[in-house]
């Protein structure tokens, strides 16, 4: 037991302490490229435990609280809202807010930027080390009492049309079902060379996920891991496994926004911990994976248009360059006010989440009863 907590705890740093160190990277290099001086650059909040600085004056942190970090670029804070004290130590031309607001808009843009390839990179190692894995449209168990099992599908049968749409891949199918809860239609499969069409009641189940019912088929398919494949064909699949996990992601939050799945999926940092634990014990290949899918998460999630993220700062930049003027800080102040609100009860709510998948809210009760 101390042995599962040790590496969840290693784990989670390891992987969350990169996530946030490139992350923030990206921000430190565009400062610097767009000649802005940056003040701090700390992994972790709170105190800093160790600190140093660099030749060009930027200090280093390492703080004990391992949920984020901060790039803090030279005159990030507005002139009207700066102390004289503030201002006395601007060094001309390597401020912040002096800077174009194309300039300011690459800065913020990196954070995001890097994350998206960091994914890429982490795929493409994956891929040129272990194959990329691929999932057939091949049967290879089917559930008892499914539908499939009820029209008559066998292991081994390669699905070809459902109704009158020929299948592309399995992402399709599972689109294609998932969409038609007990309709009835036909299941075209190929089996010993000849097709078969079999008479199929789409599965209809309603579960803690999803709010609404969605189509369910009731077989397993085959997956097949490649060949390591060569450098330059490893990075073509990296970029487009990064698009396709980039496009699956806002596909499931649309799905919770329109009220097609429930917000209970959400989790928080407990369970990126949990699931880091878990996804290590199968090898380092398997947590690169995880760590790949979850950077398209954070730059993602950074883009979002919710002010004190990323994706905020960038909106108020192009208005800012259509007006000609920035947003007045009226304005600004109120959005940021209401950005923490969102993120502070996202955090609460994913917080909760994570502790009922836990048990502890059951446990409680038991104690009290």
């Amino acid at each position: 037991m101390i042995h599962e907590y040790l590496r969840t705890l290693v784990s989670f740093a390891f992987v969350l302490g990169v996530l946030v160190t490139i992350h923030e990277l990206g921000h430190y290099l565009a400062a610097r490229w767009r000649g802005v001086h940056v003040e701090v650059f700390s992994l972790g909040f709170g105190p800093a435990l160790f600190r140093w600085h660099d030749r060009s004056g930027t200090e280093w942190r390492i703080c004990p609280i391992p949920l984020g970090g901060y790039v803090r670029p030279h005159g990030f804070e507005d002139p009207e809202d700066a102390t004289p004290e503030q201002k006395a130590t601007w060094i001309p031309g390597r401020t912040f807010h002096d800077k174009p607001v194309g300039s300011r808009a690459i800065v913020i843009l990196a954070g995001p930027v890097f994350n998206f390839l960091l994914a890429i990179l982490l795929f493409t190692i994956l891929f040129v080390s272990t194959g990329q894995p691929k999932v057939r449209n091949q049967v290879a168990e089917v559930v008892p009492n499914g539908a499939a099992a009820t029209a008559g599908v066998q292991k081994g049968d390669e699905l070809l049309r459902i109704g009158t749409h020929t299948i592309k891949d399995v992402p399709d199918i599972q689109a294609t079902v998932t969409n038609q809860p007990g309709a009835q239609t036909t299941l075209t499969v190929r089996r010993n060379g000849a097709d078969v069409d079999l008479p199929l009641t789409i599965g209809s189940v309603t579960d803690s996920t999803s709010a609404a019912p969605h189509g369910q088929l009731g077989v397993l398919f085959a997956t097949e891991i490649g060949k390591p494949l060569p450098l330059h064909k490893a990075v073509v699949a990296g970029v487009a496994q990064t698009w396709t996990v980039s496009v699956q992601t806002l596909h499931g939050v649309w799905q919770i926004i329109t009220g097609q799945h429930t917000a209970k999926d959400l989790g928080g940092p407990l369970k990126i911990a949990q699931l880091s634990g878990q996804v290590a014990q199968y090898g380092f290949a398997s947590l690169l994976s995880f760590m790949a899918l979850l950077s398209v998460n954070l730059g993602l999630i950074n883009l979002f248009p919710i002010p004190l993220l990323d994706g905020g700062r960038l909106v108020f930049y192009v208005i800012e360059a259509v007006r000609g003027r920035p947003v007045s800080k009226r304005v600004q102040e109120v959005s940021f006010q209401a950005g923490f609100a969102v993120l502070a009860g996202l955090f609460l709510f994913s917080t909760f989440n994570d502790l009922s998948s836990f048990g502890l809210f059951k446990w409680v009760a038991s104690l009290v009863s």
